[in-house]
């Protein structure tokens, strides 16, 4: 291939973005060294996507940060990971002197100063409370631990990635028997949470848990959360694309039900949600868009409060949910009533277009009476579409060019001879006494006009020469 047929390939953008879609990251990197022109569009397609497993030093060393600041424009999606392990999980916290647990409540703080010189300035200056916390946790705890409350490095790397459109995060293996115990894990999510809300990525859109556990919910909600600010929530009502994939660990539903109310507010924040896929991993879970309407959210029937509670007796465990905008809806390995599945149809009628309930089981009814609303949908759309047929056939006119052709006619003499005839069966006197009519109006209001003139001037004359006396 010649130099000027290259430059041609290379410089349209089909060809370019083809070429480089079917080549391998090894060759990306290679080609990279070629020219600095070359480098550039190879980097759009090389770094449009980052994948980060969490370690203590992912956003801390200076290297890798710097390398970040200078590929971080290209990045469009990104990848969060940091699955479950020995050194994740933290042991409790035991005090030396008395060999007695304390119990540790975390409050992030975006910002680390260095140590205080005076003891008044001690709690608003040490990152876990107070100094001897914080020798404490460093001392009992791993340093993955400082790594994942490290907020100030979460922010520096998002801030070095403007252009992100989507955010994958992703925490696996996590052990059934574990799932009650705090890790590190869990302190991560919280500074990832935080560092996105506070960098606000204007064009974030999609957002996948894939897979996440039950527990992780409460750390990245962002309402009633760690942490959380009235302006936490405002990044998260952008999102337009949600994808989740749940453990669900043998017997969950029967132990609690806490993270299935925790998941319905969850997923109330998206606001401008047009797309979301949901499956549970494991055993099939319960409808996670129809919680209000699940047995094992709804309050427990033996208790009786109606006599010193009416009000709370009366409400729901989970208020209805509903998404304006949704548009698709894709529920995986789940377990619901044909009734459930009958009243998310009707409610999402409007706007719904596309669902599917794949590997989905039924508890009570059927997939006919489940998907009834469906037919109702079918033929109100027919309807709508012969209306608008009908209504644009009638409003479409048609313009075309018709030529004239005059026929023959007889020459008349005097071309104004047939205003003169008469019409209909008029007489002369008819037509005298019409005229006359008319004259008599025309005139009659003439005279009416300069009455009404002359009274004004002889008025206006009056009042000019009129002077008024003061007794």
């Amino acid at each position: 291939m010649s130099t000027s047929a290259f430059a041609r390939f290379w410089q349209t953008d089909l060809t370019r973005e083809a070429f480089l879609g079917y080549t391998t990251e090894d060759d990306l990197c290679s080609l990279r060294l070629v020219s600095r022109e070359i480098a550039e569009d190879v980097a759009i397609i090389l770094f449009k996507t980052l994948k980060v497993n969490f370690d203590v030093s992912s956003f801390t060393r200076r290297s890798r940060m710097l390398g970040l600041d200078s590929i971080g424009n290209y990045v469009k999606h990104f990848h969060f990971s940091l699955p479950h392990s020995d050194a994740t999980f933290l042991p409790p916290l035991i005090d030396p002197e008395t060999l007695d647990e304390i119990t540790f409540q975390y409050e992030p703080q975006t910002t680390q100063s260095s140590r205080p010189s005076s003891s008044s300035s001690e709690p608003s200056s040490c990152k876990y409370g107070s100094w001897d916390m914080n020798d404490l946790l460093v001392r009992q705890y791993p340093p993955l631990f400082h790594a994942a409350t490290n907020i100030t490095s979460f922010i520096r790397a998002f801030t070095a990635m403007p252009f992100l459109r989507s955010i994958t995060i992703s925490c696996p293996d996590l052990p059934a028997g574990q799932r009650y115990r705090r890790s590190a894990v869990d302190y991560a999510l919280i500074s990832l949470r935080l560092a996105i809300e506070a960098v606000n990525p204007p064009f974030l859109d999609t957002l996948s848990l894939d897979p996440i556990y039950p527990s992780a919910i409460f750390y990245l909600r962002p309402h009633n959360g760690i942490g959380t600010t009235p302006a936490s929530t405002r990044v998260w009502h952008r999102i337009r694309n949600v994808n989740i994939k749940m453990q669900n660990f043998p017997g969950q539903e029967e132990d609690t039900t806490d993270h299935l109310k925790i998941l319905h507010t969850y997923l109330q924040n998206f606001r401008s949600m047009e797309k979301l896929t949901f499956s549970w991993l494991g055993e099939s879970g319960p409808c996670p868009l129809s919680l209000d309407a699940e047995p094992c959210t709804s309050r427990p029937s033996s208790l009786d409060c109606s006599t010193s509670c009416p009000i709370t007796a009366t409400l729901p465990a989970c208020r209805p949910i509903k998404f304006r905008k949704l548009r698709s809806m894709k529920l995986e390995n789940a377990t619901l009533d044909a009734s459930q599945a009958s009243r998310f149809i009707t409610t999402h009628r409007k706007c719904v277009r596309h669902i599917d309930f794949a590997s989905c089981t039924l508890r009570s009814g059927t997939w006919e009476d489940a998907l009834a609303p469906l037919e109702h949908m079918a033929v109100n759309d027919d309807w709508r579409s012969e209306a608008s047929t009908s209504t644009a056939s009638s409003q479409f006119s048609e313009v075309m060019d018709v030529p004239i052709v005059y026929s023959p006619v007889e020459e008349v003499g005097n071309p104004f001879d047939c205003v003169q005839e008469l019409l209909w069966d008029q007489t002369d006197k008819d037509i005298i006494r019409a005229v006359n009519k008319v004259a008599g109006d025309v005139f009659k209001h003439v005279a009416v006009k300069k009455r009404r003139d002359v009274l004004a001037c002889g008025l206006r004359s009056l009042f000019r020469g009129f002077r008024t006396r003061w007794p």
